[in-house]
């Protein structure tokens, strides 16, 4: 094989390498310093460049006799826990000289390809699920948690009809919560004890993009400012969008069915808290697709880092307790790492998705608009948001300071 050759193969690796773990929902930062460090162990020098839209790269070796400029338009990734952690597994075998350069181009078509591990039946079951574990994790009402199920399931076969019509696929956020808007408000009609603010957002949980604030905060936090600053405004475009169907919603839904006296409900008892973060956790791994023999870890995950928020939260008040859940987290999550050998935001992302105060700023945004309080105490809810972002931030970088990762993902 002559010079030539061999770069070309070496640069095609790494940019197949790039846009699945791209695809795969991998942030900026981390995959930049990634493939900085496979090129490095290939021979090459290289810069990259990852936004949520787009990927840079430039690849020359170290003679500086070849040089390879890349740059294509992508979409925003999803999260791919399952095809992250046999990538991972694949760059090792590539580095220990167990796979050649082109068999692993081959594999990564095929980690790309695979279909849906657990399902389109599960995927609807885990989608209600998450749905009616968010209520219940707000300890509104068993109603609340019934009917907040029953929508959820509703929006996931809108999920499922926007993956074979690109039309639904542009307004899937509004005409979701739209159709969840309106139906709610009909159910007053037969069950006045439901809160239709909260039914609703428990509804469209799984698309508050709670998650993706945190990693765009990070990104900032890591100085990658173009990748941090586009997703936080992608997540603030699709907050707005969830809003303003869910406004039309109600408005319709008044205008439809009528307004119906709000019956205050009982209150939930405590322990379906940890009810709630079971189920959620679960969902979780089939939503994000992780591996079953990752799966325990996972799910522990959610324990990890809701319990020591709650411990945080009652000895440091509810922002630091989210710092002493991040922290807690990541520690356990590059625990994980080590253990495991590999990347930690594998079971990282699945425990965040507990912490994350994405509900909050949804519920925040509800009140400064409207003027009405969806739960208790939330009129110094957005300042309380802020807080709790920031903390999340903080806890996962004293962590990876402390015991840091055995992987850069």
């Amino acid at each position: 094989m002559t010079e030539l050759d061999d770069f070309i193969e070496k640069r095609r690796f790494i940019i197949r390498l790039g846009k699945a773990l791209h695809k795969f929902g991998t942030p900026a930062y981390r995959l930049e310093a990634h493939l900085q460090s496979i090129s490095q162990s290939l021979g090459l020098q290289a810069s990259f460049i990852i936004t949520p839209t787009s990927l840079t790269f430039i690849l020359m070796d170290d003679d500086d006799n070849q040089n390879y400029n890349h740059i294509l338009r992508v979409t925003p990734g999803d999260i791919d826990l399952g095809a992250l952690a046999r990538t991972d597994e694949l760059v090792d075998e590539v580095s220990s000289g167990q796979r050649s350069l082109s068999e692993a181009i081959v594999r990564l078509d095929e980690i790309a390809n695979k279909s849906n591990p657990y399902g389109r039946i599960l995927t609807f079951f885990a989608f209600a699920a998450s749905s009616g574990a968010f209520a219940m994790l707000m300890r509104t009402s068993w109603n609340d948690v019934f009917w907040s199920t029953l929508l959820g399931s509703l929006v996931c076969i809108f999920v499922f009809w926007s993956e074979r019509s690109k039309r639904v696929t542009e307004m899937l956020e509004p005409l979701s919560a739209l159709t969840c808007a309106l139906l709610a408000s009909g159910i007053t009609l037969i069950d006045p004890t439901v809160n239709v603010p909260l039914v609703i957002l428990s509804s469209i949980i799984a698309f508050i993009p709670g998650l993706a604030l945190t990693l765009g905060l990070s990104e900032l936090a890591a100085r990658n400012l173009m990748a941090g600053t586009a997703r936080i405004m992608d997540a603030i475009m699709v907050l707005f969008k969830l809003y303003f169907g869910a406004v039309l919603g109600i408005a319709l839904g008044k205008k439809i069915w009528g307004e119906v006296e709000y019956i205050v409900p009982h209150v939930m008892p405590n322990w379906t808290s940890w009810a709630a973060v079971t189920t959620l956790s679960i969902s979780l791994v089939i939503l994000f697709k992780a591996r079953k023999k990752d799966a325990p870890w996972g799910i522990i995950s959610g324990y990890v880092a809701f319990g020591a928020s709650m411990w945080g939260g009652i000895h440091l008040g509810i922002a630091l307790g989210a710092f002493v859940g991040a922290f807690a987290l990541g520690i356990y999550s590059n625990l994980f790492s080590r253990i495991m050998n590999l990347p930690s935001s594998i079971v990282k992302l699945l425990g965040l998705v507990v912490l994350v105060p994405g509900s909050k700023v949804y519920i925040g945004l509800n009140t400064a608009i409207s003027g009405q309080e969806m739960i208790g105490n939330s009129a110094d809810i957005g300042s309380q948001t802020f807080l709790i972002f920031m903390s999340l931030v903080a806890g996962l970088i004293f962590a990876n300071v402390i015991y840091p990762s055995r992987k850069m993902l």
